[in-house]
């Protein structure tokens, strides 16, 4: 597998993260304390010191890197992975740019822009939701990435089915965070929305995944 390209571009994320972080931190005074949490309503509820504020995230997108730099190493399935190599670099690239973006609009903020940081948080994992959504269906059965059931996980026929409408239905979450992050509902109508379709999806998910599995005279019980 090919991983040396998502692991460049994500040292260049990295890196620019880190210096845009660095042109913040000689802006700031010693003692700010920068916004590194944003409640629903889109304003900031928690804050850190210039370091941890400043580095949080940059830190995070590398360590997610690191995590999928490592992941086609220690997985069992390792074959499947192989198999996989397209889905699995698209996804660790979104995952990435999500993550930056993220980054980028927390230090614009808090050198006084005045971003809805919720809701460009929710619109940006729309984005992810719909790529991610888009390759499910072809990655194949393991144990890092995808839906992992136990049905799943023990049932070929169960991934293929279960990732196949598990896909589009992402696709559609996605298309629905997008469009909550622009049409802007009030703020407790918005949270019950987001939390309460991510619950519908993963019920409908294990109880499919399961529905298939029962169906499998190939799946694997032991």
């Amino acid at each position: 597998m090919n991983r040396r390209g998502p692991a460049v571009f994500s040292v260049i994320v990295v890196g620019i993260l880190l210096i845009v972080s660095a042109w913040a931190w000689i802006q700031l005074p010693a003692d700010a304390q920068v916004p590194i949490h944003w409640g629903v309503d889109g304003q900031p509820n928690g804050y850190a010191s210039k370091a941890v504020g400043l580095l949080l995230l940059p830190l995070t997108t590398a360590g997610v890197a690191a995590l999928f730099w490592i992941i086609p190493t220690i997985e069992p399935r390792r074959g499947n992975i192989l198999k996989s190599e397209k889905a699995y670099t698209v996804i660790w690239v979104g995952v990435v740019l999500l993550l930056a973006a993220m980054d980028l609009a927390a230090v614009a903020a808090t050198m006084g822009s005045q971003l809805d940081i919720t809701m460009l948080a929710i619109v940006g994992t729309g984005v992810l939701f719909i790529v991610i959504g888009n390759y499910l269906p072809k990655v194949r059965p393991n144990y890092m990435i995808g839906i992992r059931t136990p049905w799943t996980l023990t049932s070929d026929l169960s991934w293929d089915r279960t990732h196949r409408i598990g896909g589009r239905l992402i696709v559609l979450e996605g298309i629905a965070f997008i469009l909550l992050g622009v049409l802007r509902p009030p703020r407790e109508a918005l949270a019950i929305m987001l939390i309460g379709g991510i619950a519908v999806f993963l019920v409908f998910v294990f109880a499919y995944s399961y529905r298939v599995w029962k169906t499998d005279p190939a799946r694997r019980t032991g």
